[in-house]
């Protein structure tokens, strides 16, 4: 008979369980938790859409839709991609949707996103990121409420030392044009110097060459004009109100004048939260205004500003995860009395407590497999010398679980 192989699981997938998965409901939870606390309602997207949601968005000359997009053609022809952020399915939605009547309109979401990049640590080509949005609001007023959510959630996840915020404006319309000539002015003196990526982007993308790691557009990206030579007054008032709020409400930033976003649509306040304790790729958690999205998805002129983050690398700087802990764990320790433990189960989970059974293996040997369970209540059902049904619980302390629980017990048992 041939032997059959194992399947392989895809290089730059994951399969998440035990300690990494606590690690990752960890952050899930905490996410939902505050994006409540801050009143954004949850809002769940198809994993794929029309390839032009993400062209039209992300742009055709960026890495993302040039290189790292999984894209295909559907049996009907259409050209389908997976999503790889979350914030043009969002935009999308927005209008085809017809939410344009809540606005301002604060909403989240979690799930997989998928890029064809090179697989390291913390880096899958599946992923999973949380998102959070705020369109219909030009006020710099929702920059800082996103922010000050963002701040709250590291601190809340227990991983917010050694993480800084770093701030930059982008300016409006006018800022950007202005800047950008001279950024293309600084860059075609030095054309001779310049890698070849750097060149492609002289003539599409001026602004993405101050990202370039290439060592040989440092010094010249390193010389070029900062942003604030160019800002309008509306754009300094703007920048001005979103860092007095930031500094209100206690959030601690510092000024990266070389942080940009290369988009068009890309407007005013741009942030990284960053460590240095994730190696090269310290960036935990970004984002910025982009009041030219939805306009450039055909829509009406929309402000709108978020955030995203990576569940893994989140994941990656929690301390050791909290362990699960049961409310009650049940040891049969007599097989004839399997309906009485199905009962006990029902009981505990209708009254809304975590409960499970150990039925297998030696009954012997249930009620030692029980004890090594973290749970905070041990029942065992059994029984007595005259061989008479009985459930016996056990907990360390005497808590509000154990009173309720044996109550509960007591009447089943009855």
């Amino acid at each position: 008979m041939a032997r059959i192989e194992t399947p392989r699981r895809v290089r730059g997938t994951q399969d998440i369980f035990g300690e990494d998965q606590r690690r990752f409901t960890q952050v899930l939870d905490t996410f939902d938790r505050v994006r409540r606390l801050y009143c954004f309602a949850r809002v769940d997207l198809p994993v794929f859409e029309a390839t032009e949601v993400f062209a039209r968005s992300i742009g055709e000359t960026t890495d993302v839709v040039s290189k790292e997009m999984y894209t295909f053609p559907d049996r009907g022809g259409d050209s389908l991609t997976l999503r790889p952020e979350f914030t043009a399915g969002i935009a999308r939605a927005f209008l085809t949707e017809g939410w344009q009547q809540y606005a301002p309109l604060k909403l989240a979401t979690s799930g997989a996103v998928f890029r064809y990049e090179r697989p390291q640590k913390g880096r899958y080509r599946q992923f999973h990121q949380i998102d959070a949005e705020i369109l219909g609001a030009p006020e710099p007023a929702a920059d800082v409420e996103l922010l000050v959510m963002a701040d709250q959630l590291l601190r809340d996840l227990g991983i917010a030392e050694g993480v800084t915020l770093q701030l930059n404006t982008l300016g409006d319309a006018a800022t950007r044009e202005a800047w950008r000539t001279g950024l293309v002015a600084h860059f075609e003196a030095h054309r001779g110097e310049l890698s070849e990526d750097s060149l492609t982007r002289l003539d599409k993308n001026p602004m993405r060459i101050l990202d370039s790691k290439d060592p040989r557009d440092r010094p010249i990206a390193d010389a070029a004009p900062d942003i604030d030579a160019f800002l309008t007054d509306e754009a300094r008032a703007f920048f001005d109100a979103v860092t007095a709020g930031l500094d209100a409400a206690g959030v601690a930033w510092t000024r990266n004048a070389r942080l940009v976003r290369g988009l068009d649509y890309y407007r005013h306040t741009a942030f990284e939260f960053v460590t240095d304790r994730l190696g090269a790729q310290g960036t935990v958690l970004a984002g910025g205004r982009y009041d030219g999205l939805v306009e450039s998805l055909g829509g009406a002129p929309t402000a709108g500003v978020g955030w995203a983050a990576g569940v893994e690398r989140l994941a990656m700087l929690l301390a050791e995860p909290r362990a699960d802990v049961l409310d009650v764990i049940v040891a049969l320790e007599d097989d004839g009395l399997s309906g009485l433990a199905f009962r006990v189960l029902k009981a505990l989970r209708d009254a809304q407590f975590s409960a499970d059974l150990i039925a297998t293996g030696s009954p012997r040997k249930r009620y030692d497999k029980a004890m090594k369970v973290n749970a905070q209540v041990l029942a065992s059902v059994t029984r007595d010398r005259e061989g008479r049904a009985v459930i016996n619980t056990r907990s360390a302390v005497q808590t509000e679980t154990s009173v309720a629980v044996a109550a509960i017990l007591e009447g089943v048992a009855q």
